[in-house]
C-alpha cells in the first residue's frame, strides 16, 4: 500500500471505556489533520451517552448490529441493523440508548474531528471490547466533565432533558 492509504486491522485502534460503552478509535483527528474521526462503538444494554449537543460538529451513525433508540427534542427513532442516522451541524440536542437486551454495534463518524480527543481525555483505556461499569460521578466530576465537553465544542444536558 502507498503511504496515502490508512488501514486498521481488527486488533488496532485505541480502545476506551466511555460512559460504560466500549469505543475503539479507528482513525483519529490526529491522523486526518482534524478533518474527521471514525469511532467503532459497542453499546451494552442500557448503555449510551446522555443528552448533548455540538453545534459545529456533524455526527453520523451506521448501525452494524443491534438497535439503538435515538432521541431529540422532536422525538424518538429506533435505529436497527443497517440504519443510518445523521446528526447535522447546528446543535440539535440528542442522545442514544440501547433499549434492547443485546449489545449494539455502531460506526460513528464525526466531522470535523474532536469527539475522539474528548473520548481520549475522559475515557479509560481498556482491552478491545471490554466494558467497564459507567462511572458514578460526584458534583465535582460532573463539573469537570462539563468543562471538558465545552473544551471540545459540546454542551451537556441533564439526563432527563429529552424525556
Amino acid at each position: 500500500m502507498t503511504n496515502h492509504i490508512t488501514t486498521v486491522n481488527e486488533d488496532q485502534g485505541e480502545s476506551l471505556s466511555v460512559v460504560g460503552d466500549a469505543y475503539r478509535i479507528l482513525i483519529s483527528g490526529k491522523q486526518t489533520g482534524g478533518a474527521y474521526a471514525v469511532i467503532d462503538m459497542l453499546v451494552p444494554p442500557g448503555g449510551g451517552p446522555g443528552p448533548h449537543a455540538h453545534a459545529d460538529m456533524q455526527e453520523l451513525f451506521y448501525v452494524v448490529d443491534g438497535e439503538i433508540e435515538f432521541k431529540t427534542e422532536k422525538g424518538k427513532y429506533t435505529a436497527k441493523k443497517g440504519a443510518f442516522v445523521n446528526v447535522p451541524k447546528g446543535g440539535d440536542v440528542h442522545c442514544f440508548k440501547n433499549t434492547s437486551t443485546e449489545t449494539a454495534h455502531l460506526l460513528c463518524t464525526v466531522i470535523p474531528a474532536g469527539l475522539d480527543a474528548f473520548f481520549e481525555e475522559i475515557g479509560t483505556p481498556v482491552a478491545a471490547g471490554t466494558f467497564l461499569p459507567p462511572p458514578v460521578l460526584t458534583d465535582e466530576d460532573l463539573h469537570r466533565l462539563k468543562q471538558l465537553a465545552e473544551k471540545y465544542g459540546q454542551k451537556l444536558y441533564p439526563p432527563d432533558y429529552l424525556d
